[in-house]
């Protein structure tokens, strides 16, 4: 007697349809997240901000709520569902970043700035818990880094559309247009998408979602989650302050027009990007099969390689040229982000998975994403203040040092990969 054929998964119940739907999110996540910096130019223009201003709103006005809301979200999620937290979340951040199109000065953009930050705290950490229940561990570097495609899309996307429709029809409609398609998908993601169990494709049995507090003491007692962390930091210092920045630089500094920006400069970051979190986690899963160091070293190895270029991006004369040179540490600066999730995921208990990846991004996006554009804001009003006539050149040059301290903080990562065999406890 023949066993009975074990019935296909629903379409909602396959690993791919989660999957892609998770992109699409993380797509809307990153495009509102990066539509001031794009806007940045005609807001500044309108509402009369200082560089500060603009680095505060596109850095540590976001970045705070960001990081800080993270961890309790993220506990939230292990313990009540992260598909209804996701959901939830995905509305929040949508309906302030459209708020941002009403804003009349700069507090009112800053207060809903944080409520975007606030909302985006229950994306991307509950994603790379649910992939971990989707795709067993010698998949989920591929799977990880097929989401972190939607980086790169919601550049694409959002600098194409966003300069494209604050140029015909202003600023303030750029954000109605990119905003309000993130709740409609948030309905969708709440009516079809399973909660998975936690820990169901891991070796070992998963336990209870704990307390907080010591999911919090393990992983800052793990010397390779929290250094990764921190290497994660000072990456995206260089991949924030570089790309927040971008669009300003190259319009005042090189001579681009906002359309110019929509047609070119969409593609060529979107494009780098992709390249780079493809390279970033091919080269670091092939040479990772020998050591697990590679995981850090090829990061490392990545900054240390896009320092030169960058400085000689900096300096080129035309937009053409430093667009093209731009385009080689944009993708260098992001070889990080799948190798670092991938050890965040596989050393971390599979019901504090969401707590972890919501400490990791604490780290990372206080340091980067807080701190490099605010960093590059303050140093080109400092040099305007003494009179330099190309402030923002000078200030985008005050990064070259970041990428020093980057790649030596990746070193130590893989020092403590070296006395560390990998183990999770369940």
């Amino acid at each position: 007697m023949s066993d009975a054929p074990t019935p296909r998964p629903s379409l909602t119940e396959r690993p791919y349809f989660v999957l892609g739907l998770l992109i699409l999110i993380y797509t809307f996540n990153i495009l509102d997240r990066q539509i001031v910096s794009i806007l940045a130019q005609p807001i500044k223009a309108d509402l009369g901000l200082s560089d500060t201003q603009l680095g505060l709103l596109t850095g540590l006005a976001f970045a705070f709520f960001y990081s800080i809301f993270g961890i309790p979200v993220g506990w939230l999620a292990d313990r009540f569902g992260r598909v209804r937290i996701m959901a939830c979340a995905c509305m929040v951040w949508s309906v302030f970043s459209t708020a941002c199109g009403f804003a009349q000065n700069f507090a009112q953009l800053a207060v809903a700035r944080m409520g975007v930050g606030v909302g985006e705290a229950g994306g991307a950490p509950p994603s790379y818990s649910l992939i971990s229940d989707y795709f067993p561990p010698e998949r989920r570097a591929m799977a990880i880094g097929l989401f972190s495609f939607g980086a790169p899309l919601g550049i694409l996307i959002g600098t194409a559309l966003g300069a494209w429709v604050a140029e015909e029809f202003g600023w303030r409609a750029a954000f109605y247009v990119v905003s309000l398609p993130g709740v409609a998908i948030a309905l969708i993601l709440w009516l079809v998408v399973k909660e998975p169990r936690a820990g169901r494709l891991d070796a070992v049995p998963s336990a209870a979602v704990g307390a907080l507090a010591p999911a919090i003491g393990r992983f800052f007692a793990n010397p390779v989650l929290w250094r990764v962390s921190l290497a994660g930091g000072l990456s995206s210092f260089v991949t924030y302050g570089l790309l927040n920045w971008l669009p300003s630089f190259l319009m005042r500094s090189k001579g681009m027009e906002l359309g110019e920006v929509a047609k070119y400069l969409s593609v060529t970051s979107a494009g780098a990007m992709a390249l780079g979190l493809w390279l970033g986690g091919y080269l670091a899963d092939r040479w990772g099969r020998k050591s697990e160091r590679a995981y850090a070293l090829v990061p490392g190895g990545a900054l240390l390689a896009a320092l030169p270029v960058f400085v000689a991006a900096v300096l080129y004369p035309g937009w053409g040229g430093a667009l093209a040179l731009f385009a080689i540490p944009i993708a260098l600066n992001i070889f990080f982000m799948g190798p670092a999730l991938a050890i965040i995921q596989n050393r971390t208990r599979p019901a504090e998975r969401t707590v972890s990846s919501a400490l990791f991004l604490l780290i990372n996006n206080l340091v980067g994403l807080g701190c490099g554009p605010l960093f590059v804001g303050m140093v080109s009003d400092f040099a305007a203040g003494r009179g330099v006539t190309d402030s923002l050149q000078v200030a985008m040059l005050a990064l070259a040092p970041m990428f020093l301290v980057g790649a030596v903080m990746h070193y130590f990562v893989a020092r403590a990969i070296s006395g560390q065999p990998r183990t999770i406890a369940g």
